[in-house]
Parts: C-alpha cells; sequence; structure tokens
C-alpha cells in the first residue's frame, strides 16, 4: 500500500480525481492555444527575417495560454465559470456552446477524464510523497504533448527540452534512476531515432518521423534511464502499428497520411514509470 501519510486512500483518491479534472482543463488550453502561439511567432519571425511588413489586418490577437480569457473558439462568447466545470459543464450543456450551440469537441471532456484517472493512478502508485509530484508534472506534461501531436503533429521543444532537463536533476539523486543511467538514457534515447530517421531517409528518400520524436524519446531516456529504453520503443510500436493497421481497415485512412507517433511515445513511456521494472522482470522470469 502506497504511503498515504495515515489518510484513508478513498478520500486522497477522490481529491487526485478533481485535481486531474481541473488540470486537464488547463491541459485543454495548451493543446489549443500552444500550436497556435507557436505558428504566430514563426509568422513574425518569418516577416521579420524577410523584411516583409504585416498586413495591419491579417495581425492575429495576441494568444498564449492565460491570455485571453476561454471562449467559444466559433462565435467568440465568453465561457462562464459555470460552464466550464470539467465533464460536468460538458454533459449538462450537452456538448454544445450554450450561446451559439456549436457542438464542442469531444477532446474537452475526454482530456479532462484522462487526466483525472493518470493523476489517480499515479497517486496511488507513488502515494502522498515528492515523487508522486514529479510523476504527475511528467503525466501531465506527456498529455499534453499527446494532444498537440495528434491534432498538430508537432512536439513543442517548450515542453520536450524542459522536460527532458528536469528529468536529469529529478535523477541527480537517483530518484528514477541513477545519473549515469539518466544521462545515457537521454543520449541514447536521441540518437536511437535519429538514426533511423535518417537510415529511412537515405533508403526511401521520405522523412520518417519528425526531430520531436527524438527530443521526446530523449525525455523518457532522462526520466527512466537506458534500461527502459527498449520497453518504452516496443510498446510504442506495437501499439502504433496495431493502431495504424486499423485506421487503414476500418476507417479507410489513407496509408500515405502520416500517423504521429509521439502519443504512441507518451503512452509507453508513461507506462513504463509506473510500471516499467514489473514488465521487464515478469518479461525475463516468463522467458
Amino acid at each position: 500500500m502506497p504511503d498515504m501519510l495515515g489518510l484513508s486512500v478513498a478520500p486522497v483518491l477522490a481529491v487526485s480525481l478533481i485535481l486531474g479534472l481541473l488540470v486537464g482543463s488547463f491541459i485543454n488550453v495548451v493543446i489549443y492555444r500552444l500550436p497556435r502561439q507557436l505558428a504566430a511567432t514563426w509568422r513574425r519571425d518569418s516577416q521579420e527575417f524577410l523584411e516583409i511588413e504585416p498586413d495591419s489586418e491579417a495581425v492575429p490577437e495576441p494568444l498564449n495560454v492565460v491570455f485571453p480569457a476561454s471562449h467559444c473558439p466559433q462565435c467568440g462568447a465568453p465561457i462562464k465559470a459555470i460552464q466550464n466545470i470539467p465533464l460536468l459543464s460538458y454533459l449538462l450543456l450537452r456538448g454544445r456552446c450554450a450561446h451559439c450551440r456549436a457542438a464542442i469537441s469531444l477532446q474537452y471532456p475526454l482530456v479532462e477524464l484522462v487526466s483525472g484517472l493518470l493523476t489517480v493512478m499515479v497517486v496511488y502508485q507513488f502515494g502522498l510523497t515528492a515523487t508522486t509530484a514529479l510523476a504527475l508534472l511528467f503525466s501531465w506534461s506527456l498529455l499534453a504533448l499527446t494532444g498537440i501531436d495528434f491534432n498538430e503533429q508537432i512536439l513543442p521543444d517548450g515542453i520536450t527540452l524542459p522536460l527532458l532537463w528536469l528529468g536529469l536533476l529529478v535523477n541527480v539523486n537517483g530518484l528514477f534512476t541513477s545519473l549515469d543511467s539518466a544521462v545515457i538514457g537521454a543520449a541514447a534515447g536521441y540518437l536511437s531515432l535519429w538514426s533511423v530517421f535518417w537510415l529511412f531517409k537515405l533508403v526511401t528518400g521520405k522523412e520518417g518521423m519528425g526531430h520531436g520524436d527524438f527530443k521526446l524519446l530523449a525525455a523518457l531516456g532522462a526520466w527512466m534511464g537506458w534500461q527502459q529504453l527498449l520497453l518504452i520503443v516496443l510498446l510504442s510500436s506495437l501499439v502504433g502499428a496495431v493502431v495504424g493497421l486499423l485506421m487503414v481497415i476500418l476507417l479507410g485512412r489513407d496509408r500515405q497520411i502520416p500517423i504521429p507517433f509521439g502519443p504512441y511515445l507518451a503512452a509507453a513511456g508513461w507506462i513504463a514509470l509506473l510500471w516499467g521494472e514489473t514488465l521487464i522482470t515478469s518479461y525475463l522470469t516468463l522467458f
């Protein structure tokens, strides 16, 4: 039983669920706004580099994860606090904007629910400890990356690189793995996918994955060490292959349309953080 500081497990997990739902609501904001913020920055930098005067009528409204306040992306109506309660508001509004009745993406309650469940599972696994706080930050970051990569096929450096450096820092005292293992894991994680990328490009002339995947696997290696990398790659590749095949067969998805690999890396990395040692031990015992 994890250390709950003498508190009953059920209330702790209930509070954890509420916390996860609230954080999930913020993660939705990050998933929606961060790519648009990056696109605006890239456009401005490109115009400055090319010495192009921006069209005053095309200048986008300043946007970040804090400003402006939450509003409907269809009609622009502000979302009241009572309309922004995780999961509950979506159900009460029947999945539609209270002002214009436009459909609200299922992504919003889904991300909130997943965030809540991840939070409960991390708290149950590690208890009320400092390790839990770091594992939650790790989990929420992976969820944000999953949503962004699924929607936009990018893994922002603003999340992957801090996650990598934080992984090295938390292992200075060997929290999840030794520092030597974390450093080697970060380097091996990056170089392994970098090598696959260039080998695939030399053979086919095409780019098989984005550079963000290298950085994400490097971050996972920094958190869990090089010993977990093979498990992470195998799990992510297996799930990615199955999902991709099902999308082609059942949904008729064009095989030429790229499938983001980041969500599968993130899911495999999260599983490895919580149960990686158990899975490896069970495999070795079985075979």
